[in-house]
């Protein structure tokens, strides 16, 4: 059985919710990163810098939500979340690293610097630059976004769950989101399968 390690708000959601999506066999295992498990010398041996996510998968251990997620589908997907064409693989690929390199960088900025780093290592005077940039690059997405339900294809990928979750992200820190781009987040944020994966992360952190 694969295990996910995870905690709930995190990237994690982002492989939980592909788990479901795949209807895969799995058991979260929260790590409570707000209580320092992910710098135990245990979790520090799954994630070199003790963060989630990572899964365990047989003897394979993986970290990073983008390969995670990829190798998942690429392994159990048979055909879900991954187009069959290269050139459209290839598209989903684009999208993740657009996603996780230009789109949330600037919002994770914004997270360290507002509570996820120690009030010591703060600098609230980035703030405004890191706003500056997610609205750059969300100006960017929406030059290539012309109200499409799906990102790639006529079907749902890994790219939807990657840029849901994202926007998802910034919704909750305040960031207007352009219409078309929210009623795109709205429409994917009601699947069945994220609504099993925040029940299944949550579940996991109160039964520790």
């Amino acid at each position: 059985m694969i295990t996910n390690y995870s905690f709930p708000n995190s990237r994690s959601m982002r492989v939980t919710w592909t788990l479901e999506e795949l209807g895969l066999e799995y058991r979260c295992q929260h790590v409570a990163l707000d209580r320092g498990e992910g710098q135990t010398a245990e979790h520090l041996a799954r994630h070199p810098d003790g963060k989630v996510p990572v899964i365990e998968d047989g003897e394979l251990t993986l970290f990073e939500s983008a390969p995670i997620c990829r190798y998942l589908a690429e392994q159990y997907g048979d055909g879900s979340l991954l187009p069959e064409s290269a050139a459209e693989r290839a598209q989903v690929d684009q999208w993740l690293s657009f996603i996780v390199t230009e789109l949330e960088q600037p919002l994770w900025l914004q997270a360290k610097h507002k509570f996820a780093l120690p009030q010591d290592k703060r600098v609230p005077s980035v703030l405004p630059t890191a706003a500056w940039e997610f609205q750059r690059a969300l100006l960017a997405l929406e030059r290539r976004y012309k109200g499409q339900e799906t990102l790639v294809g006529e079907t749902f990928t890994l790219a939807d769950i990657f840029l849901t979750h994202t926007l998802t992200w910034a919704a909750s820190m305040k960031h207007r989101l352009p219409e078309p781009l929210a009623v795109y987040r709205a429409r994917h944020a009601d699947r069945p399968a994220l609504a099993r994966a925040m029940e299944k992360e949550q579940e996991a952190a109160v039964d520790r």
